[in-house]
């Protein structure tokens, strides 16, 4: 693992807030090592009879992994190889632009440390979901649920990493209609492609539970939900054509010109052909 400091960014910061998360600091897994993570690692290493510099090295992450869950014991959920190269087959693709795409679109990895899948509730779509099955959100919004009930997309209710599953299960546990359960389940992204709940029925899954019963096995069951998405909205035709822009644009929304997911993809595309 590399070592991270004060101002560390990336994969590895929201990683290492997971840990300190696990082991109960209040942090939230936002990738940016600020002055918050800062403070929780030095208390860590004070308890722990390490140096407290703030600085996590290999003493550190051995001990941090040690006191969690063994990343073994998700090491038999991840991805390999020969996944990617039985799903471009599977679906008439190139290997290097699946490897290309997944670099790119995938979170990571799809688990948290815990062992549950990746998610991220979205308030704003719950009270959408509640509509459309036919229950008036308003009729349940107040103060007290208003981080997990609200009618315009906001970000200021986001707590990353596993503390999401708190949100949505505060949220599945506002009535004891089974179709409010629903609801919250389709109102998360999920696993390492953060696919809506809500589009289980169109990519031929019997129920949201279904689907988020698949999210839990393996990796393998996000790469195929992922298949079944771009093959249900007609991305896959750009990937076979390594259309990047135009790919992007189905999978991403109009946005993905701004984050340069077709640049990054076709870098990581070149970059993947050149290996082969």
């Amino acid at each position: 693992m590399q070592t991270l400091k004060l101002k560390s960014r990336g994969p590895s910061v929201s990683y290492l807030q997971e840990l300190l998360g696990k082991l109960g600091y209040q942090i939230p897994a936002t990738g940016f090592f600020g002055d918050l993570t800062d403070k929780a690692v030095k208390d860590f290493q004070l308890k722990n009879n390490l140096v407290s510099d703030g600085e996590v090295g290999i003493k550190s992450w051995t001990i941090l992994i040690e006191k969690t869950k063994p990343a073994e014991t998700l090491g038999g959920k991840f991805l390999s190889e020969q996944d990617l190269k039985n799903f471009a087959q599977k679906n008439n693709l190139e290997l290097a632009a699946v490897k290309a795409v997944h670099e790119v679109e995938s979170s990571g990895k799809g688990f948290f440390v815990d062992g549950r899948p990746k998610i991220l509730f979205e308030g704003h779509v719950f009270w959408d979901q509640l509509k459309k099955a036919g229950i008036d959100p308003a009729s349940m919004a107040n103060a007290s649920n208003a981080d997990v009930l609200y009618s315009k997309w906001t970000k200021s209710h986001y707590v990353g990493g596993p503390k999401e599953y708190d949100r949505m299960e505060k949220a599945a546990s506002l009535s004891p209609n089974p179709k409010v359960k629903a609801a919250a389940l389709s109102s998360a992204s999920w696993g390492s492609y953060q696919i809506m709940g809500y589009h289980s029925s169109k990519l031929g899954f019997g129920s949201v539970q279904d689907f988020v019963d698949q999210m839990y096995v393996h990796e393998r069951n996000h790469l195929e939900a992922f298949g079944r998405y771009i093959t249900a909205f007609g991305c896959i035709t750009h990937l076979r054509a390594k259309n990047w822009a135009a790919f992007a644009n189905c999978y991403n929304g109009s946005g993905y010109a701004q984050n340069k997911y077709d640049i990054k993809m076709a870098n990581a595309y070149q970059k993947f052909l050149s290996q082969s």
